[in-house]
């Protein structure tokens, strides 16, 4: 299948305690399924921003344009999948909760839609990826190199409750392995959100086995 794309916030323009906003457009904390790595930037507060690259590495073939940068892009290192844990969104939708939350803007870099705020298994490109930005999704405590060289991905729905849907991971496959081929990312760097940090996202009924089928093959 296609994955159909859109622009979305292209104008230049973590977890917190707040249960309204993490139900509206966010991931609730509840276990933690794996330690992770040791940071790769050193102590906790050292990191700095990452350099850029001034040549693009080989790109996926047929991947839309918008997922492509233009100018330098910043060496991505990891990529981190989340669901909204809510039954509809879009990039424009969770781009207006995160400011309203005091966020610069929309956190994650790409959203893949379920068909009520943008069409099942669209993928939607947010300002942070035409700027090259930094994460605002995966905030872990000694672990910055996760927001500062990490893709971050949010399905739409809550997963906890149902499955994504098979239009959502055939984009989601297709996407991560864009990423991965583009930035040399191995798939040992590709993480749900639940494996690096104690909560449920990108919730219990995703399933990480079909994740992988579709990006090893």
């Amino acid at each position: 299948m296609e994955a159909r794309t859109s622009t979305v916030l292209r104008r230049p323009a973590l977890f917190v305690a707040a249960l309204a906003f993490l139900a509206a457009a966010g991931c609730a904390e509840s276990r933690l399924i794996r330690n992770p790595p040791c940071p790769i930037f050193g102590p906790r507060g050292a990191a700095s921003a990452p350099a850029v690259l001034t040549k693009r590495p080989a790109t996926y073939g047929g991947a839309p344009a918008l997922w492509r940068p233009s100018g330098a892009e910043r060496r991505w290192q990891y990529i981190v999948v989340h669901h909204s844990a809510t039954d509809d969104g879009s990039a424009a939708k969770f781009d207006r909760a995160h400011r309203a939350n005091g966020w610069d803007e929309l956190g994650y870099h790409f959203v893949v839609g379920n068909g009520t705020g943008s069409g099942d298994g669209e993928v939607e490109v947010g300002s942070r990826w035409f700027k090259q930005k930094h994460g605002a999704h995966c905030k872990v405590s000694g672990h910055p190199e996760y927001n500062d060289v990490g893709i971050g991905i949010c399905l739409v729905g809550n997963f906890n409750e149902r499955h994504p849907s098979g239009a959502q991971m055939e984009s989601l496959g297709r996407l991560i392995r864009y990423l991965m081929d583009r930035y040399g990312i191995p798939l040992g760097h590709v993480y749900g959100h639940g494996q690096l940090k104690p909560t449920d996202c990108p919730g219990r009924r995703f399933s990480y086995a079909d994740l992988n089928r579709r990006i090893s093959r």
